[in-house]
This record gives C-alpha cells, sequence and structure tokens, in this order.
C-alpha cells in the first residue's frame, strides 16, 4: 500500500472509534482526537488535519510535507499497529488508560434525609461527650474525709451546732399572683406556700406545721434634708495689699492666721478682727499656712519654692524644708505623727520629718500640678487632687498609690475632710463629688455651680460650702445634697466686680463662723441667723441624678 492509502485508512479508522482513550478519542483530551485539542484532529487545531490550520500538511491545508504526518502518526508510544490486519494503520487501544472516564462518573453521592443527618450528628456527640455518664464515680478518698473533718472541727466548731435557721425570702410569684417563698428550714418542711391572702405584701411560708407571716422588703426612702438657719455677713477685715490666698484657724480658736499674694503671713484675733502680728519672709505669694495643734509651729509654703517653720514663741523661721522644683500650692500636717506634707507644680507631694527635715517620701504620680492635700489618722492617711482632674488616695507606708479616682473630668481645686465622718468631698469646674474613705467610694454629686469652684468647708453641723471664681458662694446639706441657699460675695468700696472671687475659707472650731479669703483683698466672715426660723423645706429631689 502507498503511503497516501496508509494515511487514510489511518485517519479512517480514528474516526470511526467509539471508545474514548486518552490518546485517541473524541470527547477526551488527547493528543490525536476528532473533536478534541490534540495533534491530530478533523476540526481541532492540531499538528495534523483536514480543515484546520496547521504546521504539519493535510489534504487542504499549506503544510510541510506527508512525511511529516508518518512521523508524527508513529511517534505515540502508548500506539502500535496491529498485527492481524496488514498495514500499520489501525491502533491498538492501550489497556491501562481505557474507561478511566466512566469510572469516575459511574458513583453517585448518596443522598440522605436531613432526619438522618441529624440523628447521625446527635450519636456522634452522645457517644463523644455522654459514653460514660452512668459509669459510677470514683470511690471517696479517706484522706478528703480527713480533711474535711479537721477543717469543720478547726473552723466551723463554734456553729456547727447551731440548728438552721427559720429564713423566708421572697423570690417570685406564680402564674396566679401568689407569692413563693423559699425557707431554709429542714428537709422535711415545704419549701414552697401557694396559700392566698388578701394582703399580697405578705410572704407566707409553711416549715414543719409553724407559719412565719413575713413583710417584703421594700426599698428605702430617700433622707430628707435638715433645716439649717440661714447665714449673713458679720464683719469685713481689710489690710492685706494682695488676693488673700489661704487662711487657717488655730486649735485654740482664739486666734487665726491667712496668707497673700503681697508675699506676707497676718495673725488675726477671731474675735474682734484685729491684727496681731505680721510675718515677712517669703519672697512671692503665699500658697498655703497650717497652725500644728501639737507644737508651737506655724508652716507656710509660697510660690518661691520654699516650704518654712515659723516658731510663734520667737516669730521667726527655725527650719527650711528644701526639696520641691518649682511653686508650693498646698501644704497640710498629719494629726498624729510629726510630719508634713507639701505639693506644689513639680506633680509630686512631698512628706517631710518636721523635726530632721528629711524628705521620706516623693510621692510621684500625678501628670500636672497638685493643688491641694488632706491629712488623716485613718487610712487613706494622704488625699491629694491635682489639675489633671484626678484625686489620688496614698499609702503612706509603701509611698504608693493606694486609688485613683477620675470621675471629675475638670481640675480638682477643692478639697475637704469632713470632721466627723468617715467621708471628703471634692469640687471641680464640672460639680462636687463626696467619696467614702478608705477606697474612694462615689457618694453622690452635687450641682448648681456655673463657675469654677476653688475652696470648699464643712462644719460638724453638716454644712458644706462652696466658693467660687464669680464670688458665689452655695451653702449645702452634706447629707442628701440640698442647697439651701446662695450668697453673692460683696466687694469692698473701690473694687470691681470682677473682684469678687473667693479663693479659699474655713469654718472655726464651733462651726458657727465661717473665714472667706477674697480677691478683694480683704476677709470675710459669715455666721449663722440668730432670728430666723425654722420654715418647712420645699426639696425635690432629682432622681435622675448622675452616679458617677
Amino acid at each position: 500500500m502507498s503511503e497516501g492509502g496508509r494515511n487514510r485508512a489511518y485517519n479512517a479508522a480514528v474516526r470511526t472509534s467509539s471508545t474514548p482513550d486518552v490518546g485517541i478519542g473524541s470527547t477526551t483530551p488527547g493528543r490525536v482526537g476528532g473533536t478534541t485539542p490534540g495533534h491530530v484532529g478533523a476540526t481541532t487545531p492540531g499538528r495534523v488535519g483536514a480543515t484546520t490550520p496547521n504546521r504539519a500538511s493535510g489534504s487542504t491545508t499549506p503544510g510541510r510535507s506527508t512525511l511529516k504526518v508518518k512521523s508524527a502518526i508513529r511517534t505515540p508510544g502508548h500506539m502500535t499497529p496491529s498485527r492481524d490486519t496488514p498495514g500499520r494503520g489501525t491502533p491498538k487501544r492501550t489497556p491501562k488508560r481505557a474507561n478511566v472516564e466512566s469510572l469516575v462518573f459511574k458513583e453517585e453521592v448518596q443522598r440522605h434525609t436531613v432526619h438522618t443527618l441529624v440523628f447521625r450528628s446527635l450519636k456522634r456527640t452522645n457517644d463523644m461527650f455522654l459514653f460514660d455518664q452512668w459509669s459510677p464515680l470514683d470511690a471517696v478518698n479517706p484522706r478528703t474525709d480527713l480533711r474535711y473533718s479537721l477543717k469543720a472541727k478547726t473552723e466551723y466548731s463554734h456553729v456547727k451546732d447551731l440548728s438552721a435557721p427559720q429564713i423566708v425570702r421572697k423570690e417570685k410569684s406564680d402564674v396566679n399572683g401568689n407569692a413563693l417563698a423559699i425557707t431554709s428550714g429542714g428537709a422535711t418542711g415545704t419549701g414552697y406556700s401557694n396559700e392566698n391572702s388578701k394582703n399580697t405584701n405578705n410572704v407566707v411560708a409553711i416549715n414543719n406545721n409553724v407559719k412565719t407571716v413575713t413583710l417584703a422588703s421594700r426599698r428605702a426612702p430617700l433622707p430628707k434634708p435638715q433645716w439649717h438657719p440661714p447665714w449673713k455677713l458679720m464683719r469685713v477685715i481689710s489690710g492685706h495689699l494682695g488676693w488673700v490666698r489661704c487662711v487657717d484657724v488655730d486649735h485654740t480658736n482664739e486666734w487665726f492666721v491667712t496668707g497673700s499674694a503681697d508675699r506676707t503671713i497676718k495673725i488675726w484675733d477671731t474675735a474682734s478682727g484685729t491684727l496681731k502680728l505680721s510675718l515677712t519672709g517669703h519672697i512671692s505669694t503665699v500658697r498655703g499656712v497650717k497652725v500644728s495643734d501639737r507644737h508651737p509651729y506655724l508652716f507656710s509654703c509660697g510660690e518661691d519654692k520654699q516650704v518654712k517653720c515659723w516658731d510663734l514663741e520667737q516669730n521667726k523661721v527655725i527650719r527650711h524644708y528644701h526639696g520641691h522644683l518649682s511653686a508650693v500650692y498646698g501644704i497640710s500636717i498629719h494629726p498624729t505623727l510629726d510630719i508634713l506634707c507639701s505639693v506644689g507644680r513639680d506633680s509630686t507631694c512631698r512628706v517631710w520629718d518636721m523635726r530632721s527635715k528629711a524628705c521620706i517620701h516623693t510621692l510621684t504620680g500625678h501628670t500636672n500640678t497638685v493643688l491641694n492635700v488632706l491629712t488623716q489618722a485613718a487610712e487613706p492617711q494622704i488625699i491629694t487632687s491635682s489639675q489633671d482632674s484626678t484625686i489620688r488616695l496614698w499609702d503612706i507606708v509603701a509611698g504608693k498609690t493606694r486609688a485613683t479616682l477620675t470621675n471629675h473630668k475638670k481640675s480638682v481645686r477643692g478639697l475637704v475632710m469632713h470632721p466627723t465622718q468617715y467621708t471628703f468631698a471634692s469640687a471641680s469646674a464640672d460639680n462636687i463629688k463626696q467619696w467614702k474613705c478608705p477606697n474612694g467610694e462615689f457618694i453622690q454629686n452635687l450641682t448648681g455651680h456655673t463657675s469654677v469652684i476653688n475652696s470648699l468647708a464643712v462644719n460638724p453641723d453638716g454644712v458644706l460650702v462652696s466658693g467660687a471664681d464669680n464670688g458665689t458662694m452655695h451653702f449645702w446639706d452634706w447629707k442628701t445634697g440640698y442647697n439651701f441657699q446662695r450668697i453673692q460675695a460683696q466687694v469692698q468700696p473701690g473694687s470691681l466686680d470682677s473682684e469678687a472671687g473667693v479663693f479659699a475659707m474655713a469654718f472655726d472650731h464651733s462651726g458657727s463662723r465661717l473665714i472667706t479669703c477674697e480677691s478683694d483683698k480683704t476677709i470675710k466672715f459669715y455666721k449663722e441667723d440668730e432670728t430666723a426660723l425654722e420654715e418647712p423645706i420645699n426639696w425635690k429631689p432629682d432622681l435622675l441624678r448622675k452616679r458617677y
């Protein structure tokens, strides 16, 4: 047979083949095929074909030579000529790759109902987690019993033999509105009570034939404010040549001391208001003065970075406490220990030994100027407020912060300790807040000021006074926060109305006179009005008062 006859016979055999093959087939990718991309085909781009452009030649396709077709036909290794027929055109199917597609697509995924799938999932969960739920528990270790018995004998021996108390507690109501109560009686007692009662506030419980009736707990009523007589201006004292910035009263209640921007410290008679003594030594504004209750000493601090100790028997400075890096704005004396605390612009609180002048602690933590400091015998022994809008309670032994109160949103300029209660108050531009010692639990807010509050003072009768930059003074009932009086400070003749700011205030030890230091360079005395009659209080508490 000629070369052209062998090519035509081979192409006819390829077209009539019905079994798909990896190398030769009508629908499977291979190197030779009819409709599949391959190297030999009739209608598919390939290396040899009749109607497709190709690099090898065919009947209607430009090509290179017929010898290329012959070499292309004989090249695949998986095709061999048949031995039964003359010629080499009949291909032989390879048994290794036959019927691959039919084996892949004959198997179908078995479909299950939702019920079957859920049941199988539950069964797997049960096998995983609950396979041993009915297995017996491990035997109790006798050592554990011995340990429990010793613990009960040593720690609960005083209450082990007591009978269980008959406690009745209201839990909830059933559908019919009957009260249900749970008792803590013996195991034989009835646990619930389902008796109808005319009084719905009563809870009835039966336990061992003993009938107990208790009233349902009600919310505690709001406390009512106590009536306080109004306060009025009693005396105006002039003598300082600058703003009066601080004040303190001697423990004998016979005289008080003030510090001013004129760099002087003046001592005044409490009864008459006359000047007794002037002390000079500071070279800048005096920002704090304190009189010791246990020593004949007066302590002062100022914007000249100095803390001074004055001997009132000699009327001169006997000690200096060096260490502050900037102005000192507040000072306080510990009531039982011989230590002194001072705060200032360097954001620290320094604890000094009175006698040795040594700095015991430098309490750091504030991020801005510290304005006020309080000391007390109980914990926390030191409380400071700062312009960073925080209040810090300090552990004096460890020299670290005990608690930080961040409720204020503005600079905290006022700080006062209640003389008889275990509480204190702080004042800022937003409001006044009351706190409970020793951890600083928040009690309540006092709102009403429209200006920056500079100072606070409280007396044993529960009268809290706050003074602001615009000269307004608000009088509050400490217990309820009721604002029972407001006073606008009057400036002395010749001063501007803008000089009515209140910088500092303090009650005398009797609590009946209030001393204020103001920006019109005067010191004012206020006292209670003895002629005032008690009137009914028109108090409308704010039920939506902020609790932060």
